[in-house]
């Protein structure tokens, strides 16, 4: 981090407010991007970038790393059962071991498909293995415990006492919140209104705002569990957490597929922010969300994957095309063009998660969270717009260099820091301990 790296010949994407696009030269000195352009200033390494864009790394603001493991585990079911027969079993039968596999596997593909930062939401117990992951990693990454002290079919070792849930969030968020020269935070992560307390919820509120920090939450995702809150609270989801007081700019609620104006209105008024997981919404079959709509009212958007049971894929090339080609399908071929969905899956992210002055695009003094893409597949030539090329047509495998806070974590494809072998023996064998802990019937290592 305390040297330079000069990146040559690249395609600069830079997503800054003109989305300027220009061939020439970055330079990343101590961590942050010292300089754009043409530089023929000495570095202690140089990246050959030519026939490469070079652009922000990807923020996912919704991922859960506690469920890699779960990959293919939980398939064709819809939320609710989803949840209580598979999802939620799992998550009760994790160890630390296991669930320090199962993000290092996630951080593990994240970094290997450009994304550089996520927001993300663990299980109910250990979630310091996943901060100690991303630690030494070199992730960047805002985490939290998930708080959970309601529900019907919640697992025992899910279900928490309120006092607990908040002393034990409040205890991470000491530890952790702002570690590694601030690549790890905290955020407080009930998981919905559906397993989630109106105490819980409204403390969450009000101890979000004293400390600064994130609330992640989801909301409105399908149309049983709006049931579910409208039959407990007499309020549909949104206006529910408005009343409890989560409805406001440091909160992030995940999906929102169904929505009323009413709601659309809180969102807008209260400056809240959705994050938009366009495959695991239909894989799911939870629905489509209004995204053209709330970016019309100015809403803050931005973009995740979700978990892996529910995707089955953390990648993030993948949700910009989704997320493009579905409001085409509802609203027309104009209709969240390849510049808009690039900047939902950078400076966007970035602004949900409180850090549009740190990462999110290309310029001077920015933290260096760098992506180099390869553009020589035939797959993306011949490429006239080469921000079109890269959200309808890129892959994750033609990501090659990966750099956060200016330490190369990917190199030619590779993982540097983690060793890629190693994450996988790890994930392998933990999923069948985890699975047989789970037994749950149809689910086998």
């Amino acid at each position: 981090m305390d040297g330079t790296i000069l990146i040559k010949g690249g395609t600069l994407v830079t997503v800054d407010d003109a989305d300027t696009v220009v061939a020439g030269d970055l330079l990343v000195r101590a961590g942050r991007i010292a300089a754009v352009g043409e530089i023929n200033e000495r570095a202690d390494e140089t990246i050959d970038a030519r026939g490469c864009a070079v652009l922000p790394g990807f923020v996912q603001t919704h991922i859960h790393l506690c469920q890699t493991l779960f990959r293919g585990a939980a398939d064709d079911l819809p939320l609710i059962d989803w949840l209580k027969q598979r999802v939620w079993p799992l998550e009760a039968a994790h160890d630390a071991a296991s669930l320090r596999a199962s993000a290092r596997l996630g951080v593990a593909e994240l970094i290997k498909g450009g994304t550089t930062c996520a927001l993300t939401m663990e299980t109910v117990r250990h979630t310091a293995e996943v901060f100690r992951v991303v630690a030494e990693s070199g992730f960047r990454a805002t985490v939290g415990k998930c708080m959970m002290d309601a529900g019907e079919g919640v697992p025992a070792a899910l279900h928490e006492e309120t006092e607990d849930s908040i002393s034990e969030s409040l205890a991470l968020l000491a530890e952790w919140h702002g570690r590694a020269d601030s690549r790890v935070r905290y955020c407080f992560a009930p998981r919905f209104a559906v397993s989630c307390s109106r105490e819980l919820l409204e403390r969450v509120a009000r101890l979000s705002r004293e400390r600064g920090v994130l609330v992640h939450t989801h909301a409105s995702e399908n149309r049983t569990e709006i049931e579910l809150v409208e039959r407990a609270t007499g309020q549909r989801n949104i206006a529910y957490l408005d009343a409890v007081g989560l409805a406001a700019p440091h909160v992030a609620l995940a999906h929102c597929v169904h929505v009323d104006d009413d709601e659309l209105d809180i969102l807008a008024r209260s400056g809240t922010h959705v994050l938009h997981c366009p495959s695991s919404n239909l894989k799911l079959g939870s629905g489509i969300a209004h995204v053209a709509e709330m970016l019309e009212r100015g809403i803050s958007v931005s973009l995740g994957a979700d978990g892996a049971p529910c995707n089955n894929r953390l990648d993030m090339l993948t949700e910009m095309r989704t997320a493009a080609l579905l409001q085409k399908a509802r609203r027309g071929a104009d209709a969240l063009p390849a510049r808009q969905v690039l900047r939902l899956a950078t400076i966007a992210g970035a602004r949900a998660l409180g850090l549009q002055a740190e990462i999110g695009s290309l310029e001077v003094g920015k933290r260096a969270d760098i992506v180099v893409l390869n553009l020589a597949g035939p797959h993306l030539t011949p490429r006239p717009d080469v921000i079109s090329s890269i959200v309808y047509a890129a892959a994750a495998s033609d990501v090659r260099d990966v750099l956060i806070d200016g330490r190369v974590v990917a190199r030619a494809g590779e993982l540097t820091s983690l060793s890629e072998r190693e994450v996988l023996t790890e994930a392998q064998q933990q999923a069948e301990l985890l699975f047989k802990r789970a037994a749950i019937s149809g689910v086998r290592g």
